[in-house]
């Protein structure tokens, strides 16, 4: 599939390093708001410069665009793109606003469109491994969640120093105007649907704690370091995700069962162990047993992939799934109503203030189908 692609900055080589392990996506273009970032990018991953996004589009050849644009204008070019007949993959997230995301997907719906929202983690082997293990009832019945993403005091941080492949600086202002929820709680946002079905409920709380941020370049928008969330799920199961760019790095999951706790350490590494505890009783004690078990990955064994940065994720596996889920005429596993479900409870979570109100979600979506491989 030919792919055209928005939005030059700090992700798009991760994008770019990642697509060369799928020879059947071939970037005919990138185009940039910024003329000589654009330059810049095509020049030094060997790719074809596009003069605008009008120009884009218009070129017949490209059938999939790749929104890599700022999150404040994901709703204005996937617009564009879905107007222009064009199938459309975007980062996180959707869009800014439940409404302007749930207008994007009943456009790609009525133009026979696909439409796709990153983090696209759930397709990643340590995922579908935990989905394989709930399915088989490995813990029994799952009961709880409890999930972080918590990435450290990142404004103590020497982010000025932070650079891409190809020498694009960290955006620390975007980064910190948008807010680490809206950036970060989607890598197991989107895996909790997935595994337990729709939400039902989202009762949330965030705040800003640092509200410079530490940075030399004011800040526009107080958007919230810190949040966390209970969400209710219709199948019984309820999640508590915590999200900061303030306390030590954490992104341990553990999922409870009735017979026992399925684990992993980290979703932004597609190869984290998955790990099982057992409860075991002791004459009239029953306890957690001090040792785990490695459940086996599924999926290939693919070693590290060849970027620097502090994750190791296939940026571009969503993009492939995409492009399959086109050709095969079949709804996409991240498909526009699943990634609005995702956008609305990260949205609900971003904007819970000191409300505490519990929100109820207005968005469900169709089943999702796991990675063949992992069946």
């Amino acid at each position: 599939m030919n792919i055209g692609l928005v939005g030059c900055g700090f992700v798009a080589d991760y994008y770019v390093s990642t697509l060369v392990a799928y020879p059947d996506l071939k970037i005919l273009g990138v185009v940039d708001r910024d003329p000589a970032r654009a330059d810049h990018f095509a020049t030094f991953h060997g790719l074809p410069k596009v003069g605008s996004l009008d120009a884009l589009l218009a070129d017949d050849r490209i059938e999939l665009v790749l929104n890599l644009t700022n999150p404040g204008s994901h709703y204005e070019v996937t617009k564009a793109c879905l107007e222009a007949g064009k199938h459309v993959y975007s980062e996180k997230p959707l869009a800014m606003d439940v409404e302007h995301a749930r207008e994007l997907v009943e456009l790609a719906e009525r133009k026979g469109l696909e439409l796709a929202s990153a983090p696209c983690s759930l397709l990643g082997e340590t995922a579908q491994t935990l989905w394989k293990a709930l399915r088989e009832r490995q813990v029994g019945t799952p009961r709880v969640v409890y999930a972080e993403m918590d990435d450290g005091m990142v404004h103590k941080m020497a982010y000025r120093s932070w650079k891409s492949a190809s020498g694009i600086p960290w955006p620390a202002k975007d980064e910190f105007e948008v807010g680490c929820t809206f950036e970060h709680a989607g890598y197991y946002l989107t895996w909790f649907p997935a595994f337990f079905g729709p939400a039902k409920t989202v009762t949330a709380f965030s705040a800003t704690l640092l509200p410079d941020k530490g940075t030399d370049v004011p800040l526009d928008v107080d958007a919230p370091d810190f949040s966390v969330a209970c969400i209710a799920f219709e199948s019984g199961v309820v999640a508590r995700l915590t999200c900061s760019i303030v306390a030590p790095h954490d992104h341990t999951l553990r999922i409870v069962g009735d017979g026992g706790v399925l684990s992993t350490h980290d979703c932004w590494f597609y190869r984290s162990p998955v790990k099982i505890q057992r409860p075991i009783t002791i004459r009239r004690r029953t306890l957690m047993a001090p040792w785990k078990t490695r459940y086996p990955l599924v999926g290939a064994k693919a070693g590290r992939y060849k970027y620097r940065g502090a994750q190791q994720m296939d940026f571009a596996r969503g993009v492939a799934e995409t492009a399959e889920a086109v050709r095969q005429g079949r709804p996409g596993r991240l498909s526009g109503r699943f990634s609005l479900h995702v956008n609305e409870m990260v949205i609900a979570i971003d904007r819970a203030r000191a409300s505490a109100a519990p929100y109820a979600m207005t968005t469900t979506f169709d089943p999702v189908a796991p990675m063949p491989w992992a069946e």
